[in-house]
């Protein structure tokens, strides 16, 4: 490992020029990402499917015949197919995988604090160099490998390199025991889980110890998500029952064949031959119809969509399941400071204990600047933010922090945690040592020795700003050995984000609970509960069951927390202990939870929800074991992922609808004229474009469609709830049911109206088209499955349906005029593509009345409400 010298490093960083010449010469901060697998290696993965393997044996059979027969055309198609629907799954696997690379690329560009020409500030851990003086503190995972020259009560988990979870670092470079690394080298990927330090990058990248192990960096995306396990319990059901009617058909078109057709008694073998490779062709094709290899694909390009427009909306998904789960949760446990409001602390009033003591107020200014970790950039909070706002304060007051830390030199210091709740650090004032305190007000006032009139004086101030959801500190100190005096109290104001109240509103119309749980005091988390919605200003008598502290929910019993969390909607001085125990208690309930945090101490909380929401501003520790990342902090954003997840459920259910229609009407009508022993009224060709249109095409206009606010008018699903609910159902078997009758009709009239009962191939190009055109009209209603709103409403702002409207009706015209003999078609007339296009829209004239007649019952049933 390269080592420096602490004696040699310039605590005051790099400067630009410095910066720029280091990158050059040791690279960018950045680890090489494992070899990945080449495009054509990719490629011709499409091609170890099954489905597609038995349709290349038949093409290779329909090749030595066309060779017999001098017409290749059938074989042509076939192959053509074959290409089309390989290269299509493929295109759109590496679509998915280039926008799921989004995480890695999020992962280097954390933010890390550094110290560069004299000052602090924040780049991307990509921009860290050799040479950089980097700052960390608890929570903070170290962006490149580094030799300290500051370590207070520093303690880093290295199990992700050596598998010790905790090692204490300092500044001395010997070994004193059996460690794997130096006490003052930090590492890459380890996590500062106690204390700060300051230190000197010596490695970047690859050069790092983690590069050099080649440990995986990116984020793994093929883990199967619930909803996929669903899908292919589901697909294999369908599969199931499509090999049984594909099978029956080939055995019920032969043995009509055999019984029917001369040829089988005579000696013209290769007739006999092709007779058979068709009904073979046949059956696979219906094989293939049946198979819904387009469903994988649906659910890759909806979440890989999904990802990209969520992370525009400042939404971040770490993990895949998190997308469909978001759209089933029924409670949200929520903190507050940046969540719920907008992170702009600012001091809004200091009210000394002892205004009359002339060395109170330089206490005070010192206590401000010493038992604190932040940084100021400008005017922006390196750091933490209630900790920036009082440095902020002392900055605004013409005192500079930076002076007194270097007059008032650290001897130690605890850092603040939400389990103490409160921050000590003691300092050299030269003939005498001080600690100084600040925290939450009930904790350091209890460490002080306050007589009764000014406890009562100091509990009314911080009532007062309270009440005013003004958050509140106290700070106190001690010299030596002495007891802790109270130096006062600090109110900072953080106002409510303007988009929470309208946020919180839509998701309680959801069915979502959301409880606010905080470490903020009761009066301060009740009023911004009030102001947001969750506490009703109406409601007295139940407000006894709506809040609980920390240290009351601890002092339950199981059964007891069972009983009350249901109806809390604010915790107040919660811990992260407290927090885990209502998830765990509201999933008892069978509550979906999402939860939020921002600690490193919240990441027991994070694993257990359903869905761990951890915030941009908070430590590395929380977001990596969360579930998605709010990089705004903002609960609109929570919101907005609930209709995300929503809306990609509802968008998967629409291809399911679209695919399973068809699919039962094919089957149908193929057996259909199996029965009435008419010519396959669909060729091979021809069901392999309709396989087109609803695997692939469907695909990406379904599950491209926008998410809608329509989706959060309705309850929460339960995770139990099948994907293909009831009235979908019912729809699918009416639709395909009623396609099949009508399609079964036409192909009896064509039978009986064709020259010699025999159908022609103009008859049945009419019957392809009209097929074809059935699902073209369907695709609209698809749009509209589980809404009341017209097919047409926002219809161009769904490119992604437009464009593949527009591909099969003009595929559907170049196939036909064309096709020829590949396709089994004849050009058709302008009148009649006109009579198809226009006798065909019924299928979408019908379910615009039933939209039309579903909204007139909403809004009757909306006046006669109450």
């Amino acid at each position: 490992m390269n080592t420096s010298s602490s004696e040699n490093v310039n605590l005051q960083g790099l400067g630009d020029a410095q910066v720029e010449a280091s990158r050059s010469q040791h690279g960018e901060n950045v680890l090489t990402p494992p070899r990945r697998t080449s495009y054509w290696k990719l490629y011709l993965d499409k091609y170890h499917d099954p489905i597609i393997q038995i349709l290349l044996v038949a093409a290779l059979v329909s090749l030595l015949l066309a060779f017999i027969e001098r017409d290749f055309m059938e074989t042509l198609g076939i192959i053509l197919a074959v290409v089309i629907a390989t290269t299509v799954g493929f295109y759109f696997e590496c679509d998915a995988a280039r926008r799921f690379n989004v995480l890695t690329a999020m992962n280097e560009d954390q933010r890390v604090k550094v110290r560069r020409n004299g000052r602090v500030t924040e780049v991307k851990r990509r921009e860290v160099v050799v040479g950089d003086i980097i700052l960390v503190e608890v929570g903070d995972e170290i962006p490149a490998d580094a030799q300290l020259v500051e370590a207070v009560n520093l303690q880093v988990d290295e199990s992700s390199l050596t598998g010790e979870p905790l090692t204490t670092k300092n500044i001395n470079a010997t070994k004193e025991g059996n460690e794997a690394y130096p006490p003052n080298v930090i590492l890459r990927s380890t996590m500062v889980m106690n204390g700060r330090g300051t230190a000197v990058v010596t490695a970047v990248g690859d050069a790092t110890e983690i590069g050099k192990v080649a440990q995986k960096s990116t984020e793994s995306t093929s883990v199967k998500t619930p909803l996929n396990i669903q899908l292919d319990k589901l697909a294999k059901l369908i599969s199931k029952i499509g090999t049984i009617v594909s099978v029956a058909a080939f055995v019920i078109f032969l043995v009509h064949d055999i019984l029917t057709n001369s040829i089988w008694h005579g000696n013209d073998y290769f007739g006999m031959m092709h007779i058979v490779l068709n009904y073979f062709m046949m059956a696979v094709t219906l094989i293939v119809m049946a198979v819904p290899e387009g469903l994988p694909m649906a659910v890759t390009l909806a979440l890989a969509l999904n990802m990209r427009r969520m992370l525009k909306s400042n939404v971040l998904v770490r993990k895949l399941h998190a997308s469909e789960t978001m759209g089933a949760v029924t409670v949200i446990c929520t903190d507050k400071t940046g969540t719920l409001t907008q992170n702009k602390m600012r001091v809004g009033h200091i009210t000394p204990a002892n205004p009359s003591d002339p060395n109170s107020k330089l206490l005070l200014n010192v206590a401000m600047a010493v038992n604190s970790t932040a940084e100021l950039d400008g005017e922006n909070v390196v750091g933490n933010p209630t900790e920036g706002a009082l440095l902020l304060w002392l900055r605004d007051h013409d005192k500079h922090y930076a002076t007194l830390r270097q007059q008032y030199k650290v001897v130690s210091q605890q850092p603040f945690s939400t389990e103490k709740k409160y921050m000590l650090t003691t300092v050299d004032m030269g003939d005498k040592t001080m600690t100084f305190v600040k925290g939450a007000p009930e904790i350091v006032l209890n460490m002080c020795t306050p007589d009764a009139p000014e406890r009562q004086r100091a509990e009314e101030v911080l009532a007062h700003y309270q009440q005013q959801a003004m958050r509140t500190l106290a700070f106190a100190y001690a010299t030596g050995d002495e007891p802790f005096t109270l130096q006062g109290v600090v109110a900072i104001s953080d106002p409510v984000r303007p988009d929470v109240p309208p946020a919180v509103a839509e998701c309680q119309r959801a069915g979502i609970q959301v409880k606010v749980v905080t470490g903020d005091t009761s009066a301060t988390a009740i009023e911004i509960a009030r102001q947001i919605g969750v506490w009703p200003a109406h409601g007295e008598r139940e407000e006894a069951t709506w809040h609980i502290t920390g240290t009351e929910w601890a002092s339950l019993s199981d059964e007891e927390a069972f009983k009350r969390c249901m109806a809390l909607r604010v915790m107040s001085r919660a811990r992260p202990t407290d927090k885990q125990r209502l998830v765990e208690m509201l999933q008892r309930h069978g509550e979906v939870v999402a939860v939020t945090g921002d600690g490193t101490n919240d990441a027991p909380a994070l694993n257990h929800a359903h869905v761990g929401l951890s915030l941009g501003s908070g430590t590395s520790v929380a977001k990596q074991a969360s579930d998605i990342t709010l990089l705004d902090d903002s609960f609109h954003a929570i919101a907005n992922a609930v209709m995300w997840g929503r809306s990609l459920y509802k968008n998967i259910q629409r291809f399911l609808y679209f695919q399973l229609v068809v699919n039962l009407s094919a089957l149908l009508l193929v057996l259909g004229g199996s029965i009435i022993g008419t010519e396959m009224p669909l060729t091979v060709t021809q069901i392999l474009w309709v396989n087109l249109i609803m695997d692939t095409f469907a695909a990406m206009a379904l599950a491209s469609l926008p998410p809608s606010h329509e989706v959060m008018r309705n309850k929460p699903r339960r995770d139990t709830d099948f994907i293909i609910s009831r009235p979908m159902a019912r729809g699918i078997l009416f639709c395909g049911m009623v396609f099949f009758l009508g399609m079964f009709m036409f192909l009896i009239w064509c039978e009986r109206h064709g020259a010699g009962s025999v159908v022609d191939v103009h008859e049945l190009t009419l019957f392809f088209t009209t097929f074809v055109m059935l699902q073209f009209w369907n695709l609209f209603n698809a749009k509209s499955l589980g809404s009341d709103y017209s097919a047409f409403r926002y219809f161009w702002r769904d490119g992604g349906l437009v464009l593949v409207l527009a591909l099969v009706f003009i595929g559907q015209w170049i196939i036909v005029t064309f096709g020829g003999k590949m396709f089994r078609t004849l050009p058709l007339s302008f009148e009649e593509w006109g009579a198809i296009t226009v006798g065909t829209s019924v299928v979408l004239w019908a379910g615009e009345l039933w939209r039309a007649w579903k909204r007139w019952c909403n809004r009757k049933l909306s006046v006669l409400k109450p």
